[in-house]
């Protein structure tokens, strides 16, 4: 019998993660999430990088299993490579060239495991001027674009606003290295070998905005004026509006028919449907539903919005998303050790898998690890012992 950590349609894929943060941990989850047996070669301390936090808390780093090894060692760095001779994907987080002094590169590795898919996740890529600089996610997505088009309009206190960490570290960062691992693997089935996926965030941060590049380009998006385009909040039947108590509906009713339903809702004048587009009219439309949804609370206008396709919801915390209908009907969030997370996604007809398991303690699964890629008992014994491995 299958052991239940490791159901799902990546069912049998061997990945070692080196521990990393941001967009590593959050690819190495996604992977855990759907079967893939993903051991994480921790150091043999906490690194105090990140947001420090008990493991169950590190919702990231769910669902593997850790090995603790000092890759400053010689036997460190061998016994990694013995746990990569018997993988199908290694993914690292590293600077360019630090994997490669460590004796853990891509030519060592393919090497001893020819068929080995390596995933680099960096913030500039492998080349290029910045390549050895230090970033966080706004830096990345301030380079291309995507930071400049996401806040209010320029005034005194105006200025481009931080998506979270979404859009570079998660967005671009994470989902593309998933998605570049995954299309080496399927390539693999014709070729028999692996190679090197470069997934850089200002890359995947760029791929995601790629519509915006168009409609640019074609007179659609005005690119020096922020909150004045259809999907950045100018347009005001796509924006956030007040509530009487003081939290915020979404409204998002682009096409003219659910504008048309919306605007029947809220007892909105006929012009404003006959006109929807006419961006001269937008100020006076915004102004007009302003002024409807302030009438009342965020919630009895979600339970009046609740059914038809007006396209309106309400804005939701972290918190209340979670209890939101819909979501418990999906059981879109779970409990793991007492923590509320999300749930593994995207969903399966047949291959559905195991329930999360929390992140584990550095080296907790390290003798089981090892044993089961061939060392022996005395191996062990004498890494323990030599503090190469915890």
């Amino acid at each position: 019998m299958v052991p239940e950590r490791f159901v799902g349609p990546l069912q049998g894929l061997n990945v070692v993660e080196i521990a990393s943060i941001g967009p590593g941990p959050m690819c190495g989850m996604l992977l855990a999430d759907l079967g893939a047996d993903v051991v994480r070669i921790d150091r043999l301390e906490a690194s105090g990088l990140g947001v420090p936090m008990a493991p169950k808390f590190d919702v990231n780093a769910r669902s593997r299993r850790s090995v603790a090894l000092d890759l400053k060692q010689a036997s460190g760095v061998a016994t990694a490579l013995r746990l990569v001779d018997r993988a199908d994907v290694l993914i690292e987080g590293f600077r360019p060239g630090v994997a490669e002094r460590l004796g853990l590169g891509p030519d060592t590795c393919h090497a001893r495991n020819p068929g080995l898919v390596y995933g680099r996740m960096t913030g500039f890529g492998q080349t290029g001027p910045l390549a050895p600089t230090a970033g966080h996610d706004l830096n990345y997505i301030a380079l291309t674009g995507v930071l400049h088009a996401i806040g209010p309009a320029d005034g005194p206190a105006g200025g481009p606003v931080p998506p979270l960490n979404l859009v570079g570290d998660y967005g671009g960062g994470a989902l593309y290295l998933a998605f570049g691992v995954l299309a080496a693997l399927f390539e693999r089935q014709r070729s028999g070998r692996g190679q090197v996926v470069d997934a850089a965030m200002v890359d995947g941060a760029a791929s995601l905005a790629s519509i915006f590049h168009g409609l640019r380009a074609g007179g659609l998006w005005n690119d020096q004026q922020r909150a004045s385009n259809l999907l950045d909040g100018g347009a005001p039947f796509y924006a956030t509006y007040l509530c009487a108590d003081g939290r915020h509906l979404a409204v998002a009713a682009l096409e003219p028919k659910f504008f048309a339903e919306l605007a029947q809702r809220l007892g909105l004048p006929q012009r404003f449907v006959e006109r929807q587009y006419d961006r001269r009219l937008w100020p006076e439309l915004r102004v007009a539903i302003a002024t409807v949804l302030l009438g009342k609370p965020r919630d009895e206008w979600a339970a009046l919005f609740a059914t038809g396709d007006a396209c309106v919801a309400p804005v939701l915390s972290f918190a209340e998303a979670a209890q939101h209908p819909h979501a418990v009907a999906r059981a879109a969030y779970v409990d793991v050790a007492g923590v509320t997370q999300p749930a593994p996604a995207p969903r399966f007809s047949r291959s559905v898998p195991g329930q999360p398991r929390p992140a584990p303690e550095l080296g907790a699964d390290t003798g089981a690890v090892l044993a089961e890629a061939g060392f022996t008992h005395d191996e062990v014994s004498a890494l323990l012992a030599s503090g190469a491995a915890k």
